[in-house]
């Protein structure tokens, strides 16, 4: 509830947004480089087909305007760039656009009904016009006289077409596949920070739990033994139930807490009672409910109060032992409790707020940065509710927002 000046004792994920940065720049280079190598490769393909074509149209002027019958040589040159073309479409057409010869394109050879075949190839000539030019051929006489053209139309070949996609196909298998590893990762951190939290919190309450009883056992005694002295053993009592409390709560985190149906206004002001002559004189602390007192959750008493207790002592935090807190308890639309604690503290910067609940977001010198973390779980995982920053504001306080179901 404070804004951060110093550094975190721990920081589990401090470089993790610097680490992302790092991926981000090397994927886009090595896409960008993916794409301009592909794009060069797909430039020198689409200039070698060009020069097939006008190897094809040129030689096909020379033939044509031969005053002679071509030798057979020039015709098996024309035959062998001909049969070379296996990938290219090409039309050839009279100078009134009608076809005469194609090749590449498989649809037409398709079609049996010779007029159904020229309407197709009419089609295909105008979108091979859209994408370039046709080549044409000058059709003269022995007088180099000209008495006609023919036109050549082509497109890019499939290979070229397929090869122009490819890195985007290729980058886009390793998005998704960089997706699944992203997902399959962060759900085996999650089951990790998961067995590392119950082990913790099991092990914790186990520690507790032998001299818990030996303190139990000794204030019993010393009730007995000095009567006299009965108002300090009562404040010992006080504690000893607190630290049986926090056993509890190590022990509902570390198996599945049972929810039950629980006044959220009393627990509250419980939790506000205890602190009161825990924290410092200088901080007042009030509590109010909405519309009335008797407001009713389904939660675990032991782990609710704890969320409570660590949100009071955020804030006493971030006031530095002195100001106000006050709690509000009220019934919201679609069937919630909301309750909303704040505090009169530092404020959190705005380019901070997303990160208050990930472990090791601390302002204290010697904090862990696993409260707020702890108090996210307990609301979302326990109780399927929600927990947020609701409003804060520099040197002005900070609210967070409890929903939970009535």
């Amino acid at each position: 509830m404070a804004t951060p000046k110093e550094k975190p004792t721990i920081s589990l994920y401090s470089n993790r947004s610097s680490l992302k940065w790092v991926v981000l720049v090397i994927s886009v280079i090595i896409s960008a480089g993916s794409i301009i190598y592909t794009d060069q490769l797909v430039s020198e393909i689409r200039e070698r087909e060009k020069k097939q074509i006008d190897l094809y149209a040129s030689t096909l002027e020379y033939l044509t305007n031969e005053s002679e019958a071509p030798n057979t040589n020039v015709i098996f040159i024309l035959e062998e760039i001909i049969d070379a073309n296996t990938t290219i479409p090409v039309i050839l057409t009279n100078e009134y656009g009608q076809p005469e010869y194609y090749r590449n394109i498989p649809k037409a050879d398709k079609i049996t009904d010779e007029k159904h075949r020229k309407r197709y190839l009419l089609n295909e000539i105008k979108s091979m016009k859209e994408e370039r030019e046709p080549i044409m051929v000058t059709l003269t006489d022995s007088n180099n006289q000209i008495y006609g053209y023919k036109n050549i139309y082509y497109r890019n070949s499939y290979l070229l077409v397929q090869l122009k996609y490819y890195p985007y196909v290729q980058l886009s298998i390793i998005a998704i596949f960089g997706v699944i590893i992203f997902a399959v990762f962060n759900y085996s951190r999650t089951a990790e920070q998961n067995r590392v939290w119950v082990g913790l919190a099991k092990e914790t309450a186990h520690q507790l739990g032998t001299p818990l009883s030996s303190l139990m056992a000794w204030v019993e005694y010393f009730k007995d033994t000095f009567p006299d002295y009965e108002e300090i053993f009562m404040e010992l009592q006080k504690d000893v139930d607190r630290l049986d409390m926090i056993t509890q709560r190590f022990s509902n985190i570390g198996s599945v807490p049972q929810l039950l149906e629980g006044n959220v206004y009393e627990i509250v002001d419980e939790v506000v009672q205890y602190l009161k002559v825990r924290i410092s004189k200088k901080i007042e602390m009030s509590v109010e409910s909405f519309p009335n007192k008797e407001i009713l959750a389904n939660l675990n008493k032991s782990l609710f109060a704890w969320v409570i207790e660590n949100l009071i002592k955020n804030a006493a935090d971030a006031m530095s032992g002195k100001g106000s807190i006050r709690i509000k308890v009220m019934k919201v639309n679609e069937g919630q409790v909301a309750v909303d604690v704040t505090d009169t503290g530092k404020g959190i910067a705005k380019n901070r707020i997303k990160d208050v609940f990930k472990p090791g977001f601390t302002t204290k010198k010697r904090g862990w940065g696993l409260g707020l973390t702890l108090t996210k779980r307990i609301i979302e995982n326990y109780h399927g509710g929600k927990i947020f920053v609701k409003r804060s504001e520099p040197n002005v306080g900070t609210t967070f927002r409890i929903l939970l179901k009535l």
